[in-house]
């Protein structure tokens, strides 16, 4: 596994010389990169992980090459085939990715090149970054506002009768699949997907007028087939452990689909005990104890008091932002934590990251409270720019939050709306097509970490032309 071009082949120089250039951006995010070494090394060190001999086979992506196209694909929130296509069609991605003349493979590659970062990398790689910003100046962290948002799983919209289908036709599936690798296994089992596909449509079309009448009877008979399901999966997962496979690539492929299945036998077990509590037994599910999707079970459930969207379903994220736009510190959160938690963490974030804390630290009503008041204090911070939640204010209080400086500071806290939306939009934060909790994180921080390059050439290039200003009044 290489960590750049060892060699320049005479077509890269022949393409060097066509006077091809990228746009101002690219080109000082370009730089940035070139000077900063240590990055790529971080990437490197995941390509090799659990390689016995990473000097062997064939060339693949470098690391260079991985972290400049991990970075290209947030920061034009682009697919994994328009990425590949981008780059095949463009002399200037081409450059800044240093594929130059190569073959550019397809997009699995770089799906499974990406897929080997951590998000500890991601993390070590933000942190990197901020460190260089505060090394050339462009950041001192006298200032912070925080705040959270909500990034959303990849799941469809979860009922009850939804994740029973689910579970019936995903362990159908990979039944079917074990069965073409062992046939003697999947004896005595019975697809029920059209039976259980019924009665879920039933229940979604079903009046409100009928439903106090036959919703139970449907939902027992639908529940009825998810068990008999499961179990026979259950019993099939146990035959194929016992069974011969001559083929070693077809004992691994039985062993990835054996324990696939059991996962999800796993996961449907557990739709079937809610649904029973909540439509047989009346029960109220707490939230924490909910199974939101078969697919992404770390999904959680939501609710901020939004108007528009009273309950969302992923994964709240707490985001710090310095005054320059660098997002400082991000989290993704377990479950549905209140605000008011994430002052203490992200002060001694502060201080890890700048040695010192914020001289302004300003969030919204939701991380007020008299005890995150007085640790701003005792940490040193000297202006608190946190709106006081409910109750009676005091005089002092009340003359505080009207004061000039605390408003200029709620100002300054208003922008990190505008960053939230500029990952959303712009870096495609708002929804993780990926699957698993670890590739949320990667997910999230690749989003940080190209709104943090961006923010950095931003402040390079307008660096460098307060220089050139400065020179030609000179």
């Amino acid at each position: 596994m290489r960590i750049t071009n060892s060699q320049v082949s005479f077509a890269d120089l022949e393409l060097q010389h066509q006077a091809v250039d990228f746009d101002q951006t690219l080109s000082t995010l370009s730089q940035f990169l070139d000077q900063h070494g240590e990055l790529v090394s971080l990437v490197h060190q995941d390509l090799v992980r659990g390689l016995k001999n990473a000097r062997t086979g064939r060339n693949g992506l470098t690391a260079e090459q991985v972290l400049r196209s991990f970075l290209l694909r947030r920061l034009k929130n682009w697919d994994y085939r328009e990425l590949r296509e981008r780059i095949a069609d463009g002399f200037s991605l081409r450059l800044f990715t240093t594929f130059y003349s190569d073959p550019v493979p397809t997009y699995r590659a770089f799906h499974s090149a990406f897929r080997r970062l951590c998000p500890r990398t991601v993390r070590a790689l933000n942190d990197a970054v901020v460190k260089a910003a505060v090394e050339m100046g462009l950041e001192d962290g006298t200032k912070l506002r925080v705040d959270t948002t909500v990034v959303q799983t990849d799941i469809h919209y979860p009922t009850d009768s939804s994740l029973l289908w689910d579970t019936v036709r995903v362990t159908t599936r990979l039944v079917k699949k074990l069965g073409q690798l062992l046939p003697d296994v999947t004896q005595g089992f019975h697809s029920r997907t059209r039976r259980a596909r019924r009665r879920k449509l039933e229940i979604d079309r079903m009046e409100k007028s009928v439903r106090p009448r036959r919703m139970k009877r449907t939902y027992r008979d639908l529940v009825k087939v998810t068990q008999e399901t499961v179990g026979k999966a259950l019993e099939v997962a146990e035959k194929a452990a016992n069974g011969v496979v001559t083929d070693l690539l077809a004992g691994l492929k039985v062993d990835a689909i054996r324990t696939e299945l059991l996962a999800f036998c796993e996961r449907g077990q557990r739709v079937i005990d809610q649904t029973s509590r909540r439509v047989f037994n009346g029960e109220t599910v707490l939230a924490e104890e909910k199974i939101l999707s078969v697919f992404e079970p770390h999904t959680d459930l939501i609710k901020r008091g939004k108007v528009q969207t009273p309950v969302e379903f992923g994964h709240k994220v707490f985001l710090a932002e310095s005054a320059q736009g660098l997002i400082t510190d991000y989290r993704v959160l377990c479950g549905n934590p209140t605000d008011d938690q994430q002052v203490e963490p992200s002060l001694e974030r502060h201080r890890e990251t700048f040695g010192a804390a914020p001289q302004l630290y300003a969030g919204d009503r939701g991380f007020y409270s008299q005890l995150n008041v007085q640790r701003c204090e005792s940490a040193g911070v000297q202006e608190i720019c946190l709106p006081h939640r409910g109750g009676a204010k005091s005089a002092e209080l009340h003359a505080h939050q009207k004061s000039a400086p605390f408003k200029k500071g709620q100002r300054f806290r208003a922008g990190i709306e505008g960053r939230i939306s500029v990952l959303m939009r712009g870096r495609g934060m708002k929804r993780c097509p990926d699957e698993g909790l670890e590739r949320f994180e990667v997910f999230v921080g690749a989003a940080v970490l190209a709104n943090n390059l961006l923010q950095i050439a931003r402040l390079l290039k307008k660096k460098t032309t307060r220089r050139r200003v400065v020179r030609t009044r000179a």
